[in-house]
């Protein structure tokens, strides 16, 4: 880490050693600090305020324990979490998590720059993020509904409309959340928008789906025009992961005239010369829960390869990593700049690794980061809040329309934020810049709490 700055110097060595060890939530604190140098030398009247001291530790951090019986009678004891992290702006809002690697540092990274995405939106929503170790995949219905009942039953007491509204994530999709506010509405005795991501039967938004990969099309499509006089048209994709986020970038992109090449999943990555087929993709992955590998049963000309890193060195002109955090490191970075990449936008969170951003930035790579790039998702879960609130339903149209909108605006404002800060071009730096000023307003107005 390259901070030059004593103040910030010395906020780092706080956080480090409260947080020993929390590797994630120690990237993603150092990432934000070093671009807020410049900002801290222009306001001082911010460091007086104690706003950085306060924005690096979260407001609440709750974990407990969630028992609950699978299909074979066994108690089974996972662990939960939900950080609380920042409400300067609005409620706490951020997705719940379900995997295997969800542990305290991984869900205080997502919980902290959710706080910047938040803001970023203009929508008057907090950060915060949740989720469990526990593993949805080959569980069944019955197992899922159980453990999604227990976790709430905990989750219940922390949450509301008005206070902390979650969202889906990785492995918590339309059948968990559907189960937890099921449950949740047993429990309070209230039918609230307290959860996004619903169902459309039942308070959901039209484009939620497809939110947060299309809004990753909108931002990068936007930069494409601003920063390099060009557009998706011609443009060969690689997207990486299978999942909703890289469904529907795929789609976009398509939409947009581009050609996308490649999709993965935790297994490995498929490869289509011919453009990826996205119907026989949303089959296996929407319909049937399968794994990606299975594509190429059904299209001649493509290929598997087992592991998801060499997806990086298939030539493409846009890189767009949607799987999951740091799995573009420096050597994938240096293939893909090598292969000719001009444009790299994260639809997953924190994808890349320091590293790799440095070697994207040093080879003028247009480089749309995650807290900027993929803010559809909670954009559009903002815009189902605002629904629910006044008990009414958008058309797709005018949800869609939102939040491209929404996107170009945070295209706009890290842009300019960076050209303010003499860090122009810089939109790792813009988007930080342009995300903290919101929120370090509102906690200076509020005073010390």
């Amino acid at each position: 880490m390259a901070l030059s700055n004593a103040y910030l110097k010395d906020v780092f060595e706080t956080v480090s050693k409260r947080n020993c060890g929390e590797k994630e939530f120690l990237q993603a604190v150092s990432e934000v600090l070093e671009s807020l140098e410049p900002v801290i030398e222009k306001r001082p009247d911010l460091v007086e305020a104690g706003v950085i001291d306060r924005i690096v530790e979260p407001e609440r951090v709750i974990i407990f324990r969630v028992p609950w019986v699978d299909d074979n009678g066994k108690v089974q004891v996972n662990r939960g979490f939900r950080v609380q992290f920042n409400s300067a702006i609005g409620p706490y809002k951020g997705g719940l998590r379900l995997h295997p690697s969800v542990c305290a540092s991984v869900i205080k990274f997502l919980g902290f720059e959710q706080i910047f995405k938040n803001s970023l939106t203009g929508l008057p929503m907090g950060g915060g993020k949740g989720g469990s170790d526990f593993d949805p995949k080959g569980k069944s219905d019955m197992e899922i509904m159980r453990f999604c009942q227990s976790f709430m039953t905990e989750l219940s007491k922390h949450i509301g409309a008005d206070t902390d509204v979650p969202a889906g994530d990785i492995g918590v999709g339309a059948r968990e959340i559907g189960y937890l506010f099921g449950q949740y509405k047993r429990l309070r005795n209230e039918f609230v928008g307290v959860l996004t991501g619903k169902g459309l039967t039942y308070g959901g938004s039209l484009a939620r789906k497809e939110a947060t990969g299309y809004g990753l099309c909108y931002f990068t499509s936007e930069m494409l025009s601003c920063m390099a006089n060009t557009s998706f048209e011609g443009k060969t994709v690689v997207v990486s992961g299978s999942g909703n986020v890289a469904i529907y970038a795929t789609e976009k992109a398509t939409e947009l005239g581009a050609k996308v090449v490649a999709l993965s999943d935790s297994n490995g990555y498929i490869y289509d010369p011919n453009g990826i087929q996205l119907d026989i993709v949303k089959d296996i992955k929407e319909v049937k829960r399968g794994r990606i590998k299975e594509y190429v049963d059904r299209v001649p000309g493509s290929t598997y390869t087992e592991g998801c890193k060499g997806i990086w060195t298939i030539k493409c002109d846009i890189a767009l990593p949607c799987a999951t955090q740091n799995e573009i490191d420096k050597e994938s970075a240096e293939a893909l700049v090598a292969n000719g990449v001009m444009c790299v936008s994260e639809g997953a969170n924190m994808p890349s690794t320091p590293e790799a951003i440095e070697t994207f930035q040093k080879a003028g790579i247009l480089f749309g980061p995650a807290k900027a790039a993929n803010a559809g998702g909670v954009a559009t879960s903002g815009l189902e809040m605002s629904q629910n609130s006044e008990r009414l339903s958008w058309t797709f149209e005018e949800v869609d329309a939102k939040l491209k909108g929404i996107m170009i605006n945070i295209f706009h404002n890290a842009y300019n934020a960076a050209n303010e800060y003499s860090q122009a071009g810089n939109l790792v730096a813009g988007a930080n810049i342009a995300g903290f000023l919101k929120i370090a307003e509102a906690m200076k107005a509020q005073g010390v709490c």
